[in-house]
């Protein structure tokens, strides 16, 4: 179901542009859109920000940027952002499909995809985040030792990526078919979507891997 359009959306959005990651002929300029130089994470399809919020104020050592697709979800994003006084976190209002060009290589050093779209339908799989597609992509942009954290309650999706990452040459690590019983869950932050899907019974599936 589509969201219904947010009331009052452009002016909402002027009062928090300064939580917009700045952006030069199509790059996303690191430099200038956070004020110092830290490690870059990266979230991809942050939603409301929940999980992104609360990982800016877990690490303050690093610069912390969220990408979302959808503008009205984003704008519930930044404007928590923006009231919880996240200084080391800033958005891109996009998806990750040209994330080499946006970023440049070896740049990320940790980068987080959380229920992201199965797109179930075999025909759609390329546009997966974990298709090998985007996983050559991911190579380019990651740093040295950098790591990408998964995290789904599609078990098809899991599955799936359980096979793409390892295709494409990554070492997995911390593979778990329900994080949410498993010793990780300590230091786990849920997103919005999770905690709804962990209610209802789903169990959540996590991994980290690394070149």
């Amino acid at each position: 179901m589509r969201m219904r359009a947010k009331k009052n959306r452009e002016e909402r959005l002027q009062k928090v542009e300064h939580m917009l990651c700045v952006v030069n002929e199509d790059v996303i300029d690191i430099d200038s859109s956070f004020n110092d130089k830290r490690p870059l994470w990266v979230e991809l399809g942050c939603g409301k920000g929940a999980f992104a919020t609360q990982m800016s104020a877990r690490h303050p050592e690093v610069n912390y940027l969220a990408f979302e697709k959808v503008r009205d979800v984003m704008l519930m994003a930044m404007e928590k952002a923006d009231r919880e006084g996240c200084g080391n976190l800033k958005f891109y209002d996009g998806d990750a499909e040209n994330i080499c060009t946006l970023l440049g290589e070896n740049k990320i050093s940790a980068l987080f995809i959380n229920f992201c779209d199965p797109w179930s339908k075999k025909r759609y799989a390329k546009r997966r985040l974990t298709s090998p597609i985007f996983l050559e992509k991911y190579k380019k942009v990651l740093a040295e030792n950098a790591r990408i954290f998964f995290k789904t309650d599609n078990r098809e999706l899991f599955d799936y990526s359980l096979e793409t990452f390892t295709e494409a040459g990554f070492t997995l690590d911390n593979v778990c078919f329900d994080l949410h019983n498993s010793p990780m869950n300590e230091t786990n932050i849920p997103t919005e979507y999770e905690k709804n899907f962990s209610a209802k019974g789903f169990t959540i599936n996590y991994l980290e891997a690394f070149i």
